[in-house]
């Protein structure tokens, strides 16, 4: 016949147990949590220096030798984006020469990520839509995807001819 302390001792055990997993559970999620992110701010980061390597490019072909007021048309088309003959990266000379430019990364901490640029000009007044014409506006989105992210991140940066003439 079981006694009353063999009855309490049985109960002690389940609690325990129930008290272990949930813990291990919460453990886990944490975990899962400060994993993912590490993913999603190395995302950012390939991101933010694809951004900053833009920034010390010139506006456009026209005005990658000097600094200079130009017309719109003598800015390149549209549909000429990416590095013109001979150019490759890390040689490209101005903003939109990184259309369509990729790149994979894998470093020992950040595997498997794929980063793509996309430039397009586009109107200030409707800023999320590319425009078809010439302007003085130009936007760059990165894409960062990874097989170990949920979702894509994207990061647009606006430039505008006259942020790039200083002198």
């Amino acid at each position: 016949m079981i006694n009353i302390q063999s009855l309490l001792a049985i109960g002690a055990l389940s609690i325990f147990a129930l008290i272990s997993v949930s813990f291990n559970s919460a453990f886990l999620e944490n975990s899962t949590a400060e994993i993912e992110n590490k993913v999603y701010l190395t995302a950012f980061s390939l991101a933010d220096d694809v951004v900053e390597e833009v920034k010390q490019k010139a506006f456009d072909e026209s005005t990658a030798t000097q600094l200079k007021v130009v017309a719109l048309t003598s800015l390149t088309l549209p549909a000429d984006f990416g590095p013109e003959t001979g150019e490759s990266w890390p040689n490209f000379n101005d903003i939109d020469d990184y259309h369509g430019y990729s790149k994979s990364v894998s470093l020992p901490h950040a595997e498997n990520y794929t980063v793509q640029c996309s430039v397009n000009y586009f109107d200030p007044a409707n800023p999320s839509v590319p425009s078809s014409v010439r302007t003085f506006f130009k936007k760059i989105v990165i894409t960062v995807s990874s097989p170990y992210m949920r979702s894509e991140v994207n990061i647009g940066f606006v430039f505008s001819l006259h942020s790039k003439l200083k002198g």
